[in-house]
């Protein structure tokens, strides 16, 4: 935990400035469309400003401190004394133009709300209760990968793959029907995405909620192992709320599809860099920890995510944060850190140790991270195993990449094989 006197963190930063000195100066960050998994460049100037900076992004009001050291994101991530509760009141500087966050979303709570709302779930996240997918998950990528050899080169694999097995697997989590799983893709689209305006934006997400919340009120009572017999079942015991149950619901649900741009991202890499595929094929043992390189390394989303105010008068590496003062940590920035990742910018399938913060870190770590593993395991060895000689069917700089997103990835994927 940070200590408003010095941590051995910052001891070893000594002259990157102190409480007492004037402020850096305020950075505009615009929302750049990046292509490819390109290293966002206003991000990389910042990290070599300094750990400690100050941005302003191009929504919202005011400007907020930027952490990108990987000591420091950690730190502060696991500091209660930095609060998401309070963004919710205040209209801090953020990429997306519709910041409207669901009553009681437990991404926007503290402990120990956010403990009690994650723990309603927790039982659908554990090791049983994601292999206890797997079988299934398995079964559905089959399914699509047939279809497309089926069908025979090219094919947009986003369209074909990285888009329905993901969304499918996370529906089956979540228990929504086949039929209406369409319409759940759709509205994360629109939600994650600038493109079409706020409003469309904030439709879609009312949408999305007022499905969540009259499905839980019919399953009120059934019980069930997915996440809305769970919520449904917390309701009912008075655990949380039917608000807070929505806000959950629709958390999940929406960060469930990131998995797609994720491995699309991953996959790109893959079609750019032969020889890393190579090695995937020659060595299905060691896919895991490629993986989790991958994940170190790709740029999985645009800017930052959200922001915490401090509650009190912090001390982070050298620079004090006022009560109040809201502030962003970088996990993409804390991936590269070369303190802790030597040579950062080289991708390592043989890494170790590689404690990446992808997933982020403290209590706000994503609830799903062992089934994205799980559904990135199962994408790369489709993907290395059954498409013998794939490639791409355009020019590496012809892939187009989602443009407005929160979430950075390839908008389509053509590829070829045999």
């Amino acid at each position: 935990m940070l200590d408003e006197t010095t941590t051995t963190a910052e001891a070893a930063r000594e002259g990157s400035g102190s409480a007492g000195a004037a402020p850096p100066p305020v950075r505009e960050w615009p929302a750049l469309d990046l292509s490819g998994v390109d290293f966002d460049p206003v991000l990389a100037g910042l990290m070599e400003e300094g750990p400690v900076t100050r941005i302003k992004l191009p929504n919202g009001s005011g400007w907020a401190w930027l952490l990108t050291r990987y000591d420091d994101v950690r730190s502060v991530t696991n500091d209660p004394r930095f609060s998401r509760k309070l963004v919710v009141e205040n209209d801090v500087t953020r990429l997306a133009p519709h910041f409207i966050p669901v009553d009681g979303a437990v991404g926007f709570e503290d402990p120990p709300d956010h403990t009690r709302l994650r723990r309603s779930v927790a039982p659908a996240f554990t090791t049983r209760g994601v292999e206890r997918l797997r079988g299934r998950a398995r079964e559905m990528l089959d399914e699509l990968v047939d279809g497309v050899l089926r069908d025979g080169p090219p094919a947009d694999f986003t369209q074909r793959l990285l888009a329905p097995f993901p969304l499918a697997v996370v529906c089956e989590l979540m228990g929504v029907p086949a039929q209406d799983r369409p319409r759940m893709h759709e509205w994360t689209n629109l939600i994650l995405s600038s493109a079409q305006g706020a409003e469309r934006s904030q439709r879609a997400k009312e949408e999305m909620c007022a499905y969540f919340a009259e499905t839980m009120r019919r399953r009120r009572g059934t019980g069930g192992e997915d996440v809305i017999g769970l919520l449904s079942a917390a309701v009912a015991a008075g655990e949380i709320t039917e608000s807070e149950s929505v806000g959950l619901a629709l958390l999940i649900q929406i960060g469930g599809e990131a998995v797609t741009n994720n491995t699309g991202n991953m996959l790109f890499i893959l079609l750019t860099r032969p020889d890393l595929m190579d090695r995937l094929r020659a060595d299905p043992a060691g896919r895991p920890r490629a993986i989790e390189e991958l994940l170190r390394y790709i740029p999985h989303r645009s800017a930052v995510g959200l922001s915490r105010i401090a509650l009190e008068d912090v001390t982070v590496a050298g620079t004090r944060i006022r009560a109040g003062e809201a502030v962003y940590v970088s996990y993409l920035a804390a991936n590269r850190d070369p303190d802790v990742f030597p040579d950062p910018e080289r991708i390592d399938f043989g890494r170790a140790p590689n404690p990446h913060v992808a997933f982020g870190h403290g209590p706000h770590f994503c609830v799903g991270a062992m089934l994205a593993r799980l559904e990135s395991e199962l994408l790369v060895d489709a993907m290395a195993d059954r498409f013998p000689g794939l490639r791409l069917a355009v020019p590496a700089e012809d892939v187009p990449f989602r443009r407005g997103a929160l979430i950075r990835g390839p908008e389509s994927m053509p590829v070829t094989w045999g």
